[in-house]
């Protein structure tokens, strides 16, 4: 039995008419055929030129042809299985589902001052029990939650994330590529029995280096899914306009898949919106502006055009702590996304930016994702609900529903009751300590710790997990992405009777 998610009962919101977005397709036709899109990976350019694509090779910029692009995207299946480590954890993307995700943050936050800092092993791993034990979480991203912990080399952050991930949760994992991470965490994936959804992205504007399209045919080659997003902002990597915006997204999310698309047909893959407005004065990606919102709109509109599941990591905010900044910026720019038709959302943890994550933010946003699922789920009309006979028996005043069994049944239905808002009366409020939301999240992060055990590897998957490791290490090391010092923090940071959990 696979994850549900949550199911849209609605037509999803649009914004574009179907002139515009008939226009946003040829002019992403264009660029990709006039401007084209360069791609550093002989291997890939031998087999676009060979499938009819033109190619520059001084300038390595790839021409692709209108007509190979549209029978790419026909290619692509709409809807597909994702397997995870535990069948009940499965996902089917595609549809009108939508599933949530965390975000991460490259380091943890200091609860008083939010002050940032390098997490522990133990706040890394106990991070994602919180993120198992809350219904929301459907799927784990890269990095998740946080990019490395005390004590390990950069080159080995990816792949220790991993571990941590697959030691303390089931759920579908999408994983990055860094210095060849994504050999490593392929040979895991399939140690434990389950997939994992490489993620590949551009270096905007209209460039693929060598690492990811190598790590995309490598996923090609291991049988799994791919991700293809961006990382464009509004006036700096792409035009500032949106719809400029939107061409030079498709044109990059569509290069690959017409490589992956002729190496391996029918090849599952996710297109993902991971764009930001360019906040002019500082220079720094505007993150939680409105912008955001539009793009995300047309994006799935035009997505929706060509039959792909689409993603969003776009829902992170610019502010530094838990604030009532933080969560409209994250909690509109989920929910625009999640009407509009969208698939996949990143959202759980971050705080500020790709910054800071903390499971005390990822408890307020299970209650945003809760929020925003119910909404998708949409008013069911019929007999029982209007609910006619019940009001004619009730009548006007002195009568009333508080004692009737149809409220017993359908109040639960009908609400979405969170569980870290204050939704108290003053009085009872004022009785219990005037506790906030903060204070009811720090409490439920403390009450997973002490009740909610994942289940564990095998001990024989426990086993190959830190031969992998081993073997990556050694890897690394070889190839001076380790030195002598870091390698000797690295082992001494594992000598920890209770490793690899504290």
């Amino acid at each position: 039995m696979a994850r549900k998610g949550f199911t849209r009962s609605f037509k999803p919101l649009e914004i574009v008419t179907e002139q515009g977005l008939e226009a946003l397709h040829r002019g992403t036709l264009e660029v990709l055929w006039k401007v084209g899109v360069r791609i550093e990976h002989e291997g890939a350019l031998k087999i676009l030129e060979k499938n009819g694509c033109k190619v520059d090779r001084g300038s390595n910029r790839v021409h692709f042809p209108p007509g190979l692009v549209e029978e790419s995207l026909r290619k692509c299946p709409s809807t597909f299985p994702l397997k995870a480590r535990d069948p009940k954890d499965d996902l089917m993307v595609g549809g009108n589902t939508t599933y949530f995700a965390p975000f991460p943050g490259g380091k943890t936050v200091d609860l008083d001052t939010w002050e940032p800092r390098v997490p522990t092993r133990k706040e890394n791993y106990d991070g994602v029990r919180i993120l198992d034990a809350l219904s929301t979480v459907d799927w784990l991203l890269s990095y998740t939650p946080y990019f490395g912990f005390e004590g390990v080399p950069p080159a080995m952050v990816m792949l220790e994330s991993f571990a941590g991930k697959v030691r303390n949760s089931t759920r579908f994992q999408r994983e990055g590529f860094f210095n060849d991470s994504e050999i490593f965490t392929t040979q895991m994936a399939q140690a434990v029995g389950t997939e994992t959804y490489q993620s590949i992205v551009p270096a905007p504007p209209l460039t693929y280096y060598r690492d990811a399209i190598e790590a995309a045919l490598r996923n090609a080659e291991a049988g799994f899914p791919t991700k293809v997003g961006d990382g464009g902002i509004y006036g700096g990597t792409t035009p500032a306009t949106i719809a400029g915006a939107q061409i030079t997204n498709n044109a990059e999310i569509i290069a690959p898949i017409v490589l992956l698309q002729i190496v391996k047909p029918g090849m599952r893959i996710i297109a993902s919106n991971f764009n930001f407005p360019q906040n002019m004065r500082t220079g720094s990606p505007a993150f939680g502006d409105i912008a955001v919102s539009l793009h995300t709109v047309i994006f799935n509109q035009i997505w929706r055009r060509y039959g792909l599941p689409t993603a969003t990591l776009a829902t992170i905010s610019s502010s530094k702590e838990p604030d009532f900044q933080c969560g409209y910026e994250k909690a509109i720019s989920a929910l625009v996304f999640a009407i509009s038709g969208g698939n996949k959302v990143a959202l759980h943890g971050c705080i500020n930016g790709e910054l800071t994550f903390h499971p005390v933010q990822a408890i307020l946003d299970d209650d945003v994702a809760g929020m925003i699922g119910r909404f998708l789920e949409g008013v069911e009309v019929n007999d029982e609900t209007l609910a006619i006979d019940l009001i004619e028996e009730v009548g006007p005043i002195p009568g009333y529903f508080l004692n009737k069994e149809h409220t017993r049944k359908w109040w639960k239905l009908e609400q979405f009751v969170p569980k870290a808002a204050d939704r108290l009366t003053y009085p009872e409020w004022t009785k219990v300590g005037r506790k906030n939301c903060l204070d009811y999240a720090k409490e439920r992060v403390e009450e997973i710790l002490a009740t909610h055990k994942p289940t564990p590897l095998t001990s024989s998957q426990e086993e190959a997990i830190e031969r992998i490791l081993e073997d990556a290490r050694k890897y690394y090391k070889d190839r001076g992405l380790i030195s002598e010092e870091e390698m000797a923090a690295y082992r001494k940071s594992m000598a920890s009777p209770n490793y690899p959990y504290e």
